[in-house]
C-alpha cells in the first residue's frame, strides 16, 4: 500500500515547516523514557513530512565497546572511559552534520543523557558553528514505579544485558543512574538556563515547563509531547463495512451499507465484545457507512467530520475506469504521485495527512479506542502507527486496507513498537483465509533494540 511517493521524497511542506535545520537534545537520567519520547517525536515529524532522524549515543557507545561489563563505566572518575564516551558524543555530532546539511534532513533528535551542562555547552557551540537550531527536551522523574517499569520493561531487552537476568540488570541499572546523578545538571530556567529553548516533561506528562519556544516547529514539538502518555491501552482501527459503492466499484459519496456490510457489522460487534476492553470510545467519521457499522454494537459513539475519506473531488462515485476516460490526464497524474495528488476540487493524502493531525494527537492522549473509518483514512492512520513517512510504503500480505478486518495497536508503558503485530479479522463468513493475518514484516527504529529484526504482529506505541 503506497503511502508515500518517492518519487518527490519530500514536498515543500518540509521547508514550510522548518526554516533551518533544528537539533533537538534529550537531556534525563537514565530510565526516564528519552528514547521512547525521542522515537515516538520522529515517527510524528516524519508522519507530518518534517524529515526527523533519531542519533542515540547509546548505539555509538556500543559500537566503540563492544562489551558492556558493569556500572562501573558510567563513573565519572573513570578517565578512559568519559574519554571514550566524549568522542562517540563528537562522532554523533558529525552524523548529525551530515544529516542536517548533505542528507536532506530537518531535524535531528541527539537522544543522550547530556545531564552537564559541560555536554549542553559543547552541544550549543556545535550548533552555533554549522548555525542550526537547538532545542532542549529534559524528562525529570523521581516515581520509582515509574523508573522500575521503565527498566524492566526496555532496559532487560537491551545488548547491554544479553543474560537478560532481571535481578541482576535492576541491580546494575539503579548503581548506572547513581553514577549520572552525581554530576547531574539539570536545565535551571531561572538563571543558568534562562535563555534557551526547551520543555521539562516531568513525572511523564504530570507537569511540563515550556521556556522561550521561537518557531513554528518548536510550538508543533511542545504540543506533541503534551499530548502523549505512557499508560497501556488498545487501539482498534477498522473499515467500515462493504457499502452499495463497494459493490458497484465507485468511490467516494456517502452510499449504506450492503447486506454484507451489515452482516460483518454484526461480527465486529461480536469481536469487540470477546476483547471485554473497558471504557471503550467509539469514533466514526459523518458518512453512513461507518455510522451504520458503529450503530450495530449498541454502545455510544462519535462522530468526527475530519475522519470522513479523502474527498475525490469532481471524481466522487465515479468508478476508475470512469476516471481514466473521463479525466485521462488526472488519472495519469494520480499514478505518478498518489501521496502528492490532488483530486480536481478534492483532497491528496498530504491534505489527509494534515486534516487527520488532531486525531492523532486524541489517540495519542485516550485510552481504549476503536476508529471505524475509510481506506485512505486507515492508511493514514497506519502509515503513523507503523512508523511510515515520505517516500515509505506500508506493505499488507493482504495487499491493500481490507475490509471486514481489525487492526489492533497495543500500546504500553514504553516501547513505542512490540515485536507481535497482528490483523484479526472477525468471524463474519467463509473467506478462504487463516483468522490470523500477520503485517508484512515491518523493521521499525521504534522497536527496542534487539527486536527490529523480528516480524511485528502486535502493533505497541
Amino acid at each position: 500500500i503506497i503511502f508515500m511517493s518517492k518519487g518527490t521524497y519530500y514536498s515543500s511542506w518540509a521547508s514550510y515547516m522548518t526554516n533551518s535545520p533544528t537539533v533537538i537534545v534529550m537531556i534525563g537520567l537514565p530510565a526516564r523514557g528519552k528514547t521512547y519520547m525521542s522515537k515516538k517525536l520522529t515517527r510524528y515529524l516524519n508522519w507530518i513530512g518534517v524529515p526527523t532522524k533519531v542519533f542515540n549515543l547509546g548505539v555509538y557507545r556500543r559500537e566503540a565497546v563492544r562489551a558492556y561489563k558493569s556500572y562501573d563505566f558510567f563513573r565519572h572518575d573513570n578517565e578512559e572511559a568519559m574519554k571514550i564516551r566524549k568522542q562517540c558524543a563528537l562522532v554523533a555530532l558529525q552524523d548529525v552534520k551530515e544529516y542536517l546539511m548533505e542528507e536532506g534532513g530537518q531535524i535531528a533528535v541527539f537522544d543522550a543523557t547530556n545531564t552537564t551542562r559541560e555536554r549542553r555547552d559543547l552541544i550549543q557551540a556545535f550548533v552555533k558553528e554549522y548555525s542550526f537550531k537547538v532545542f532542549f527536551v529534559e524528562s525529570v522523574c523521581d516515581d520509582p514505579d515509574v523508573i522500575a517499569a521503565n527498566i524492566l520493561e526496555v532496559k532487560v531487552s537491551s545488548p547491554d544485558y544479553p543474560e537478560k537476568h532481571r535481578e541482576r540488570v535492576m541491580e546494575d541499572f539503579l548503581k548506572r543512574i547513581e553514577c549520572y546523578k552525581v554530576t547531574y545538571q539539570p536545565l535551571d530556567p531561572d538563571d543558568y538556563d534562562m535563555d534557551l529553548s526547551f520543555i521539562k516533561v516531568i513525572n511523564v506528562g504530570q507537569r511540563f515547563l515550556v521556556n522561550r519556544v521561537q518557531d513554528y516547529i518548536q510550538s508543533k514539538i511542545v504540543y506533541y509531547l503534551m499530548n502523549i502518555h505512557v499508560h497501556s491501552h488498545s487501539i482498534y482501527l477498522s473499515r467500515h463495512g462493504e457499502s452499495n459503492h463497494n459493490v458497484e466499484g465507485r468511490i467516494g459519496g456517502d452510499a449504506e451499507l450492503s447486506p454484507r456490510g451489515k452482516q460483518f457489522a454484526r461480527a465486529l460487534q461480536e469481536f469487540i465484545g470477546e476483547h471485554k476492553l473497558s471504557d471503550l470510545k467509539v469514533w466514526t467519521s459523518q458518512l453512513r457507512r461507518t455510522i451504520q457499522t458503529a450503530e450495530e454494537l449498541g454502545v455510544p459513539y462519535e462522530q468526527w467530520k475530519i475522519l470522513n475519506e479523502i474527498d475525490a473531488g469532481v471524481c466522487e462515485e465515479m468508478t476508475y475506469q470512469m476516471i481514466q476516460e473521463t479525466f485521462p490526464e488526472e488519472f495519469a497524474l494520480r499514478d505518478q504521485d498518489k501521496y502528492h495528488y490532488r483530486y480536481p476540487g478534492g483532497e491528496s493524502y498530504q491534505d489527509l495527512v494534515q486534516r487527520l493531525e488532531p486525531v492523532i494527537m486524541e489517540l495519542e492522549r485516550q485510552g481504549n479506542v476503536l476508529v471505524i473509518c475509510h481506506q485512505a483514512v486507515m492508511r493514514c492512520l497506519l502509515a503513523y502507527f507503523l512508523d511510515k513517512g515520505a517516500g515509505q510504503t506500508i506493505s499488507l500480505t493482504l495487499g491493500k486496507i481490507p475490509r471486514d478486518t481489525a487492526l489492533i495497536h497495543r500500546r504500553n508503558s514504553y516501547t513505542p513498537l512490540s515485536s507481535l503485530d497482528q490483523v484479526k479479522r472477525p468471524r463474519l463468513y467463509s473467506v478462504g483465509s487463516q483468522p490470523w493475518l500477520p503485517l508484512a514484516p515491518t523493521p521499525s527504529a521504534l522497536m527496542p533494540e534487539g527486536l527490529q529484526s523480528q516480524v511485528s504482529d502486535r502493533v505497541t506505541g
